[in-house]
């Protein structure tokens, strides 16, 4: 069967392996993908007879023949026989004893609880996969149920967010709830990166302003160790600029070639 092309393929990577012990989780999530695709009809209705399969008809009558029996619908039975009887034996290996599974797998179902250490997406997923071992033991949950339940099960910080969902006028299944969280948790990622770079670009111009002051105090001690000699502190105690006094006459106010009293002058 050809799947359109504008079809969300499922994520098939994220079914578990059987080991033996999941069978009902397996089983239930492998039909999810079926139904997904749109090819779960075959598992519930009986193929069109093809060419072979007539052959294969024909024969297993003729070899019924033989042995007494003549009826075709003989023939088909036991095909029937054989395709059931395998789900049959699976479901016998696999399952084992359902005594006390249903009340375990609904209690981690109610006692889930979402935190705000771990990536949402990854509760989300684990979520959904409690959902299906409650769904696998044969017990019906509308998904209106499982969404709100999802909703309940919120951390701390997405609070606010849950009273915005709480306010909506349609009720949301559980793909149609995960989906907005998706979409939430994308803008909560760029808002926190967008946040962190505007901090690196302050701390930058803050480090920056820093380093210029630091320059122009430094250059300011320099200037004053280089001119201490050319400072005195005045009465009031304040620094004061020593004062020109000229070497030929003595008096202050002037340097030497000024001086008046020179003979050349």
């Amino acid at each position: 069967m050809v799947v359109p092309i504008t079809k969300t393929l499922p994520d098939l990577s994220k079914l578990e392996p059987l080991d033996g012990t999941n069978y009902k989780r397996w089983s239930q999530k492998l039909l999810i993908f079926f139904e997904q695709l749109d090819v779960d009809y075959v598992l519930f209705q009986n193929p069109l007879e093809t060419p072979a399969e007539i052959s294969t008809l024909a024969i297993t009558a003729a070899t019924i023949s033989t042995e007494g029996t003549t009826t075709k619908s003989e023939a088909e039975a036991k095909l029937k026989y054989d395709r059931d009887n395998k789900t049959t034996t699976m479901q016998a290996r696999y399952r084992g004893d359902d005594t006390g599974r249903k009340t375990y797998v609904v209690g981690k179902w109610l006692q889930f609880q979402m935190i705000d250490k771990k990536p949402i997406m990854d509760k989300i997923h684990e979520y959904e996969n409690l959902v299906i071992e409650v769904l696998s033991e044969d017990m019906k949950m509308c998904e209106n149920l499982q969404a709100n339940v999802l909703l309940k099960k919120f951390p701390p910080t997405w609070s606010e967010y849950r009273n915005h969902l709480k306010h909506k006028k349609t009720d949301l299944t559980l793909q149609e709830l995960i989906s907005h969280m998706r979409m939430e948790e994308a803008n909560r990622l760029k808002d926190k990166e967008t946040s962190l770079s505007s901090l690196l670009v302050k701390a930058n111009l803050v480090e920056s302003a820093g380093s210029k002051n630091r320059f122009h105090q430094n250059k300011e001690k320099v200037f004053q160790k280089n001119n201490q000699h050319k400072m005195f502190k005045g009465p009031d105690g304040k620094i004061q600029k020593n004062k020109i006094s000229c070497y030929y006459c003595g008096k202050l106010g002037h340097k030497a070639y000024q001086c008046y009293q020179r003979k050349d002058q």
